[in-house]
């Protein structure tokens, strides 16, 4: 089996999983913080719905500078709404599974880096950056999330078995 075909399923499972924990989270919290150390569950969110671009990344470059010349990008504004969170994740995870699909196992295998004004910070095989910053890195974020939803009495939903809020499903 192709290295693709093994890890695709992984992934429509996890981003099903990540996209039910996004719809939870209302626009009027996307400024809720649980600490004054903590991003906000907007930022939050926000973030966990760039994770799979990190696919699209990995799999049509060799390496991502994230502070070219010293200067990091401006990002865009984020989304102002729960609609507009999801119609990105929604566009960031077609994204990324179309060019997993259509992964050889030789791409698979290819050296990625993550760099900082032009400083190499990691390099790995690409099929280790879809599962440490892909899967796993999002996995981490939608759990942090399901805590921010709990602590505003929002219903966590069932990821791997039943939560105590979907207890019977």
């Amino acid at each position: 089996m192709a290295l693709n075909e093994a890890l695709i399923p992984e992934f429509d499972a996890e981003m099903a999983n990540t996209r039910k924990t996004l719809e939870r989270v209302p626009t009027d919290k996307f400024s809720w913080k649980p600490h004054e150390k903590s991003g906000s569950m907007g930022w939050l969110a926000n973030h966990l719905a760039d994770v799979p671009e990190w696919a699209v990344y990995t799999l049509q470059q060799e390496s991502l500078d994230m502070a070219p010349n010293g200067v990091a990008p401006t990002p865009p504004p984020p989304p102002k709404t729960t609609q507009e969170l999801l119609a990105k994740f929604d566009k960031n995870v077609a994204a990324a599974r179309a060019l997993l699909a259509k992964a050889s196992d030789a791409e698979m295998h290819k050296t990625w880096s993550l760099l900082s004004n032009g400083t190499t910070i990691i390099t790995m095989p690409r099929i280790a950056c879809l599962r440490t910053w892909v899967m796993n890195h999002g996995i981490h974020h939608r759990a942090q999330l399901g805590v921010y939803l709990r602590l505003n009495d929002i219903a966590v939903p069932a990821i791997y078995g039943p939560s105590a809020d979907e207890s019977g499903m």
